[in-house]
């Protein structure tokens, strides 16, 4: 163990963004991404949305790499280290929502286990907080997209809009 003083350094950001589909999260951190390292080479996006990332195409020459089920955390894993090894700088994942709740993802391979479900937890837990940690670790920033669930309540919804409107306008 050494103590050291500590020093302000370059850190790198670990962010994500949430939101239902449509919502911009994909626009929103290719702008957050550019802002960071300033050029459009050290960008990569790893694409779980059937390369819905190329719609933006038109900001700079960005770098893709479109995975595809099944959305193991090893596959994700392996595509940051890719990227890592491109020297890209910043890794916009788009979208981790399908890491834990798509085809291959934790839930789906923790439902078709047999057994106590609750103990088959364990058996899952440790390559979800694989991913996690490769995340936390990465010497580049990352950005995660992450889907919600948009709540619409369609008898309402000119109300409920002209409420939230007024809100954030305070009007």
């Amino acid at each position: 163990m050494e103590l050291l003083k500590a020093q302000r350094k370059q850190a790198v950001i670990k962010m994500g963004l949430q939101g239902p589909s449509g919502s911009g999260k994909t626009f929103s951190s290719l702008l957050l991404a550019h802002g960071l390292v300033s050029s459009w080479d050290k960008i990569a996006v790893i694409d779980s949305e059937n390369h819905s990332s190329e719609l933006y195409s038109h900001l700079g020459d960005y770098n893709v790499l479109v995975i595809g089920p099944p959305f193991s955390p090893e596959k994700y894993i392996e595509a940051i280290s890719f990227c890592e090894d491109a020297g890209m700088e910043v890794v916009i994942l788009d979208s981790i929502s399908h890491e834990w709740e798509g085809q291959g993802g934790i839930i789906d391979v923790h439902s078709q286990m047999v057994g106590n479900s609750f103990t088959n937890w364990s058996r899952v837990t440790p390559r979800h907080n694989a991913f996690v940690n490769k995340i936390l670790q990465s010497p580049a920033h990352i950005i995660a997209t992450v889907r919600s669930k948009q709540l619409h309540d369609q008898a309402n919804a000119a109300t409920s809009f002209r409420k939230w409107f007024c809100f954030r306008l305070k009007c």
